[in-house]
């Protein structure tokens, strides 16, 4: 972390867990659980590498991690409103007009069948079929930083399906089975409802195609969205002809219709590939939405590795005359939401949920959530500049 001295940089992070307590302290109602939840915040943020309930014990004094694990169980607390307050930090000072927000899962392999909404499915972080948890999450990325602001637990229809497993693990009764996009929709209109600013939104092939798409045209917001190989794409009046599925549109573009451009700098540089894009459509804003105006474009972006040829697709919607380096630009913010995982996950004990209720995972993750924020806060306070010193005037003899 840049910025200043050792001893500032001591005091900010004093300073923002002093913060962050605060903040979450009006959700409970009783003070000693509101000091178990800090004790619990400072055991994520600690050097131990399990984040387990007996780790987090030691960190905090205590006999044994009852406190620990009635904060995740027993206690009676909202997690949906500790959600809420680190929306609202993160945006307090993270917020921007431009910021991306972008949507990804990510898997917490688990034994036995016991954990909430667990089962045989495919995880991206494992790469494979395996037992596991499967939550979807929303982080915001702007130019200040990047941080998680919303999450849900996937539950799969073996589960919704069967009430008994789910009256178990505490899922309350109105919940019914909700695709991954259609959470990924709900995070989005909660972030509008919130008014949280962002002028895009970015995923992966998962989300790509269906309600999100109208969503967002609906709510004037840009998109670039992952899209299969076999995904079909067609122009309309007035745009160069292009049908067919994404691959085969691929196949036959010009050579001259490549670039080689940035998505932006990884821990080994530039993340140079070729890009392509086509625009398909402009259609009037008013099409989805009688109180907005202008123009849109909808488009395909075309993405191919330079070392080895390979292509991935995405369906961009934006205002008229946005260039492909912005829509590259906007698609490379996906990277920030990978990196969130692996430093919750390495960091912070995002998949060391030792409960296995519906309330517990929610509690835990939020809980990481704000500690992570808490970091992307102290990380974009630690590197801004000092405003400059005024100078005096001498004064008048």
């Amino acid at each position: 972390m840049a910025g200043g001295s050792i001893e500032t940089t001591l005091e900010l992070w004093a300073s923002s867990l002093r913060d962050v307590k605060g903040r979450m302290r009006g959700l409970f109602t009783q003070k000693r659980v509101a000091q178990s939840a800090g004790l619990f915040l400072d055991g994520l943020l600690g050097d131990e590498r399990r984040k387990t309930g007996w780790m987090r014990a030691e960190a905090a004094g205590d006999p044994g991690p009852w406190r620990q694990q009635a904060i995740l169980g027993r206690g009676r607390w909202d997690a949906d409103a500790l959600r809420d307050v680190v929306r609202d930090y993160v945006v307090e000072t993270l917020g921007a007009e431009d910021a991306v927000l972008v949507i990804d899962e990510t898997g917490f392999l688990k034994q036995g069948k016991g954990s909430c909404g667990v089962a045989r499915q495919y995880t991206g972080s494992a790469g494979k079929i395996t037992n596991c948890q499967i939550g979807v999450f929303a982080a915001y990325v702007s130019q200040h930083g990047h941080a998680f602001i919303d999450r849900a637990l996937y539950l799969p229809k073996r589960w919704t399906s069967d009430p008994a497993r789910m009256a178990k693990t505490h899922v309350p009764a109105v919940t019914a089975f909700a695709t991954k996009p259609a959470l990924a929709v709900q995070m989005i209109t909660r972030a509008i409802a919130a008014n949280v600013p962002f002028a895009w939104v970015a995923a992966d092939s998962v989300y790509g195609v269906g309600d999100i798409e109208q969503a967002l045209r609906r709510a004037g917001k840009g998109y670039v969205l992952g899209v299969s190989s076999n995904h079909h794409f067609g122009s309309w009046v007035g745009k160069p002809a292009v049908a067919g599925s994404a691959a085969e549109i691929a196949h036959d573009l010009d050579p001259d219709a490549w670039q080689r451009l940035s998505a932006g700098d990884g821990t080994k540089g530039a993340r140079l590939h070729d890009w392509a894009y086509c625009e398909l459509a402009d259609l009037d804003a008013d099409e989805y939405d009688e109180s907005r105006s202008g123009l849109w474009t909808r488009g395909l972006l075309i993405r191919r590795n330079i070392a080895d040829g390979d292509l991935a697709f995405f369906t961009t919607w934006c205002p008229a005359d946005t260039s492909i380096e912005a829509l590259v630009k906007v698609e490379g913010h996906r990277w920030a939401i990978e990196d969130s995982f692996e430093t919750a996950k390495n960091e912070l004990g995002l998949d060391h949920n030792e409960t296995r209720s519906w309330h517990g995972w929610h509690r835990h993750v939020s809980l990481v959530m704000l500690a992570f924020a808490m970091m992307a806060v102290i990380g974009h306070k630690a590197n801004q500049s000092p405003p400059p010193k005024r100078m005096r005037r001498p004064p008048r003899r």
